[in-house]
């Protein structure tokens, strides 16, 4: 069994997709205490709050061997939605901690998870930076990077996100990303709905309170049809509200995946059902997130909130997860890595983020 090492681990989804393909979380570390309380409450006591940045891999006895490092490294500083400082951000530096990890434990290979705008922040210098760094970690990585949406690989959710692999050029295993295995095109599974996630979620206890809502939010939300937003309200009546992005009053449409589930954020950013004309359940967006219903969150509605919206769905990265079991199986052909990693190190970085996962076969 795989032996994972979690860094940023918020409430553990991408530990949970892991778990369930056969791996295990044995040591981890997040900052938030309520998150922590989480991972603890689902995954045992492997759980080491605080700050990371305190942390020393080199001599911490305490965190032992691992095959695979995982982490989601904070991406408030990449989104699309927030001001994009980038590396220059107060928090757009901490991907060097997840560096210290992986050049301590050297493990055979790593998973860095993080929001789409961390591709082309900083005129993509960012990006071709963090791929630099992680491919120079002593004895040297072969790095591929892609953008998933989640809902191709079986979540009930559109949800772009981007996983950074690295494989331990020495181990000889030439990781591909994995095709989507959901969608509208010939051969695929077709997408999982918001409305089949969310079938008999009312029988759910745990985290299924609903909110407290204002009057006039049921008003306006009885005027948007369903998967509509706040720019459904007619712009002659009195509850007509302007200049908000997307996901405010955002409804859910039933026949299809949702949009995407927020973390934080006020004024009609919580996401509504349909319908019924009423915020989702902290339980419903763990549906929406593909969290099963006995993953127990810890704190009030919006700490709670927070952890299911920061969190990589666990059913997301199945696939990916099924993709690395060989390397730690011993069950591929070798490669030579150093070749291909030269063939990746001479294409520019536009170049590179371009391939798909075809292409990606052949290098």
């Amino acid at each position: 069994m795989p032996k994972i090492v979690s860094l940023f681990s918020g409430c553990g989804g991408l530990d949970l997709g892991f778990h369930q393909c056969g791996y295990k979380t044995v040591w981890a570390n997040d900052f938030n205490k309520w998150a922590a309380e989480t991972f603890t409450r689902n995954f045992g006591n492997v759980m080491h709050c605080g700050d990371i940045e305190l942390i020393d891999p080199y001599i911490d006895d305490s965190i032992p061997h691992c095959d695979l490092i995982l982490g989601g490294f904070p991406c408030q500083d990449f989104s699309i939605i927030w001001k994009r400082p980038g590396l220059n951000g107060e928090r757009g530096n901490l991907y060097k901690s997840f560096l210290r990890f992986i050049d301590a434990k050297k493990p055979k290979a790593f998973v860095a998870e993080n929001v789409k705008g961390l591709l082309s922040a900083n005129k993509y210098k960012a990006i071709e930076t963090i791929i630099k760094d992680f491919e120079n970690i002593t004895p040297g990585y072969l790095v591929k990077v892609q953008l998933y949406n989640f809902a191709e690989y079986g979540v009930p959710q559109f949800r772009e996100r981007v996983l950074i692999v690295g494989i331990r050029k020495n181990t000889g295993f030439n990781f591909i990303h994995p095709s989507p295995t959901h969608g509208n095109k010939e051969l695929l599974l077709p997408f999982v709905t918001a409305g089949e996630a969310l079938e008999g979620v009312e029988q759910i206890k745990s985290n299924n309170e609903h909110m407290n809502i204002q009057p006039k939010t049921i008003e306006m939300l009885k005027l948007i049809p369903e998967g509509g937003n706040f720019t459904d309200i007619p712009k002659e009546h009195p509850l007509y509200v302007k200049g908000m992005i997307s996901h405010v009053y955002r409804r859910i449409n039933r026949n299809e995946p949702s949009k995407t589930i927020i973390a934080a954020g006020g004024g009609g950013t919580w996401g509504y059902h349909y319908p019924e004309p009423r915020p989702l359940t902290n339980r419903e967006r763990a549906r929406l997130q593909s969290f099963p219903d006995n993953f127990e969150f810890i704190g009030n509605n919006a700490e709670v909130r927070r952890q299911i919206g920061n969190a990589v769905p666990p059913r997301g990265v199945h696939a990916l997860a099924k993709a690395l079991l060989p390397l730690f199986e011993n069950s591929y052909q070798y490669e030579n890595l150093d070749k291909i990693s030269d063939k990746l190190k001479r294409m520019s970085i536009r170049e590179r983020l371009l391939l798909d996962t075809i292409n990606n076969k052949n290098i």
